[in-house]
């Protein structure tokens, strides 16, 4: 059985195309990972994520520990079996719930200890403890555990931060080399971090490099810098890790933030956007986002988008932009699941077609044409 494996197949400019090989699945990349925060990617029955071209999904380490438990996930099976979702599960690790959702945080060099946000219950999440916890439920791509901090920041706070990170990353390691039935069979990403700084950014990863990963996020990022800030740093951050491992951007993002990166060499993504937003009435089109509740669409018999594959706009499934709007407007269940099953059928389907651009070397057309086209107001 393959552990991991990443290969290349074409590149154009910066821009990779190619897989990652595990026991549990092909990986196709550039991917996008929907978000299982707590053991479902909300709305979706997985076999509906699967149909919708995912090949791999994200779940949240935060979450799972305070419930139902990673000791509980574990007792059951873990969490594939728990969910039924036998593909590849990439888990996060805690740090960035822990900074944005937790009260009365209190960092240290042992970690970061916290009041849970759903009763106030103690715990302390160190590198150890987070690995531990991503062992139990049986994840396949497992994060070191990272210091985040909101941007804007000072440079020395920054520094301080990225530094932490990296001693947690060598923490990280040796607790998942510690366990060789679990790495085995799973890998181990590293976290880029120095916030907007690229001095910070080379020092990072070159401390992350010399630990040794199977893969590196760019971390620290999608934090409230902005799209201009967030590609600035992308121009030189994924040239400073490894070229031959996959480089993850974590928390990224719209659909033009994805573009954008996948022709600075990113090769994974994540964001809770399209599950979030389809819940919200929000779909994701060529077009740009469109808000089914707008009065407009009430007697509108066109899909969402007749430029999409997915089953609600196309086949013998799909539903009009009217029936969409009183179902959300009624606060009906299958507005969010059909929503939702959209924008993840969209943002695969706008993978699918970056990966082809790159393997028939068009990247820059079709991103030129995707961006005019989204971005362009009416």
């Amino acid at each position: 059985m393959t552990r991991f494996a990443f290969t290349i197949s074409a590149t154009d400019g910066a821009a990779r195309t190619g897989s990652i090989t595990m026991g549990r699945g092909l990986i196709r990349t550039p991917a996008f990972m929907p978000v299982g925060t707590a053991a479902t990617v909300k709305g979706l029955r997985p076999a509906e994520v699967r149909a919708a071209g995912a090949d791999i999904i994200l779940g949240n380490t935060y979450h799972l520990m305070l419930r139902p438990g990673a000791e509980r996930i574990a007792r059951l099976g873990g969490l594939h079996a728990f969910m039924g979702w036998d593909r590849p599960i990439l888990t996060d690790s805690g740090g960035y719930q822990v900074m944005s959702l937790s009260a009365l945080t209190k960092r240290s060099e042992e970690g970061v200890a916290f009041a849970s946000h759903l009763d106030g219950s103690r715990h302390m999440l160190s590198p150890e403890r987070s690995i531990e916890i991503q062992r139990l439920l049986g994840s396949d791509i497992v994060m070191a555990f990272d210091e985040l901090i909101a941007l804007p920041a000072p440079r020395d706070a920054m520094q301080a931060a990225m530094e932490r990170s990296m001693r947690w990353a060598a923490r990280s390691r040796a607790a998942f080399d510690s366990d060789s039935a679990h790495s085995g069979r799973a890998a181990l990403f590293g976290i880029q971090q120095g916030g907007l700084d690229e001095r910070l950014r080379a020092e990072s990863a070159a401390a992350l490099t010399a630990i040794g990963f199977d893969g590196y996020a760019i971390g620290g990022l999608a934090v409230g810098e902005g799209q201009e800030a967030m590609f600035g740093v992308l121009d030189y951050a994924t040239g400073q890790l490894p070229a031959a491992a996959p480089r993850y951007l974590m928390g990224v993002g719209k659909p033009d933030d994805i573009v954008g990166a996948v022709q600075r060499g990113v090769d994974m993504f994540d964001c809770v956007l399209p599950t979030r937003s389809g819940r919200n009435g929000q779909a994701f089109t060529h077009d740009g986002p469109l808000n089914i509740r707008n009065a407009a669409h009430a007697e509108d018999l066109r899909p969402i988008d007749g430029d999409c594959p997915c089953p609600v706009c196309h086949g013998p499934a799909a539903v009009s932009r009217a029936y969409l709007h009183h179902l959300v407007k009624s606060r009906e269940m299958l507005g969010a699941m059909l929503m939702t099953e959209h924008n993840i059928g969209f943002y695969q389907a706008l993978m699918a077609g970056l990966r082809d651009a790159i393997a028939e070397r068009r990247l820059a057309d079709f991103a030129a044409r995707f961006l005019a086209r989204y971005t362009a107001r009416p």
